[in-house]
């Protein structure tokens, strides 16, 4: 296939993913016997949090590493939403008035403007708690090896070491000269290392050989690190009705930036290069790879 022929699929697959994690993050968040009571206002909020909205690019991701390594959508479907939830939970308290102080997302009102600041935190606690609750679930994997591994590896990548530890030097950062070394590592902690363990996760559930295995995260890391830049470059150039949240944030508070070190150009040279190393990673797979690259093309030229 050439390289018009990936995107096609690859623009089928994406609304076709969404449509699948909406409906199975729709089953895990129902009032259910199975699931629990959940007060209204808490289980209201999390769907707010949820549904209805976003690209699911990082469960995209986990369903096409999991096909890629022989697994069907079905068996890595319960994977994806706990990742899913991980992103929300991180987007709710990201715009908090104490983090990122936002009122708009996915071009609606953010949770704490629906609602309120506590239920906000509450809802964003609920669904951290809820990924790792569908990861531990036997559904999720036969083999509790596996389940074990899977949640490991969601830890690591949204707590102290991963995404939490990246929003504090993200806090840290406003008005301190920061070096590219630092930028890199605070966005690799921040946004790349949940991209990362949706790449690999697929591998992981299929129990994938070792090759295979570091194919994905190296595919992850150059991923999540384009869409870091990409990002960047939307919130100097983007527009926020396109977008769907503000823009102009990072230079307005005074954020360095890979865009604000090395200027608009660079950046995209650089986006372009990062676009060619997660390409060049998916090498073992060869053709089945097809649609890994081009998600890695949307990510360096997405506009939303």
């Amino acid at each position: 296939m050439n390289e018009t022929q990936n995107s096609q699929i690859f623009n089928q697959r994406l609304p076709r993913c969404a449509t699948l994690i909406e409906a199975r993050l729709d089953e895990w968040l129902s009032n259910s016997e199975r699931h629990g009571f959940i007060p209204a206002r808490l289980a209201e909020a999390m769907r707010h949090a949820v549904l209805g909205g976003g690209k699911r690019l990082r469960p995209f991701l986990v369903l096409e590493s999991a096909r890629l390594c022989g697994m069907t959508d079905e068996a890595a479907l319960n994977t994806a939403a706990a990742v899913e939830c991980i992103h929300c939970y991180s987007l709710v308290h990201d715009d908090l008035p104490a983090m990122d102080d936002d009122d708009m997302r996915r071009g609606r009102p953010t949770v704490h403007k629906a609602f309120d600041e506590a239920t906000a935190i509450l809802a964003g606690d609920a669904l951290l708690t809820l990924a790792f609750e569908i990861l531990a679930d036997p559904a999720t994997h036969r083999d509790p090896e596996i389940r074990c591994a899977l949640a490991l590896g969601l830890a690591r990548s949204s707590g102290r070491a991963g995404m939490a530890g990246g929003q504090m030097l993200d806090l840290m950062a406003p008005g301190a000269a920061s070096s590219e070394a630092e930028i890199l590592r605070l966005q690799a902690m921040k946004t790349g290392a949940l991209i990362l363990f949706a790449c690999e996760a697929g591998a992981i559930l299929a129990n994938a050989e070792a090759a295979q295995q570091e194919a994905l995260r190296d595919y992850g890391t150059a991923l999540g690190v384009a869409f870091q830049l990409a990002d960047d470059l939307l919130d100097v150039h983007g527009d926020a009705a396109t977008v769907g949240k503000a823009v102009a944030k990072d230079q307005d508070a005074g954020k360095a930036t890979l865009v604000t070190l090395i200027g608009a150009d660079a950046a995209r040279e650089r986006l372009a290069d990062l676009q060619g190393q997660a390409v060049d990673a998916l090498a073992p797979f060869g053709a089945n790879a097809a649609v890994l690259a081009a998600a890695a093309e949307f990510v360096a030229n997405r506009k939303y």
